[in-house]
């Protein structure tokens, strides 16, 4: 059962709170790292931190969650090795696993309901990466991160 680190601002603090339940009665090992309200709190120091778990190998995935997701996606992008890919239907987090080898995932607590998003987590953790022809662009995308850095 794959570990999941989940972070994610005010207006993604009640789908994390779905989230984690249905990840837990799932049977998943779930750390949490907040926000723990409804009160406003900047996102990308947690949403950083998520994907630094992930890069490190404390956990297998990350999970991102805000009104739209797009700041906490890419708040989770800037950790070098995190690959997050903001999913808004199921189509989109099937290729961002089976493609793009998706570590990290976005969600939006404004735009999606609580059984879509979860169906969307489900899929997301359950694809695998298909390797092959897309290994390679993992591995260009993973070059130009390097790059990047030296700079």
């Amino acid at each position: 059962m794959p570990r999941i680190v989940i972070a994610a601002d005010h207006a993604g603090f009640d789908l994390k709170q779905v989230v984690v339940a249905h990840l837990r009665a799932g049977g998943h090992e779930v750390d949490d790292l907040g926000t723990d309200s409804t009160e406003p709190v900047d996102y990308p120091p947690l949403c950083a931190a998520a994907a630094r778990k992930v890069v490190a190998g404390e956990a297998d995935f990350g999970i991102v969650l805000g009104g739209s997701g797009q700041g906490e996606t890419l708040s989770a992008n800037k950790v070098r090795g995190a690959r997050a890919a903001l999913c808004l239907n199921e189509y989109t987090a099937r290729l961002a696993r089976s493609h793009n080898d998706a570590n990290v995932l976005g969600l939006g607590g404004r735009v999606l309901g609580d059984g879509l998003a979860c169906s969307i987590v489900d899929i997301f953790l359950s694809t695998p990466f298909e390797g092959g022809r897309h290994q390679a662009r993992v591995a260009q995308i993973a070059e130009i991160e390097a790059q990047e850095a030296k700079s």
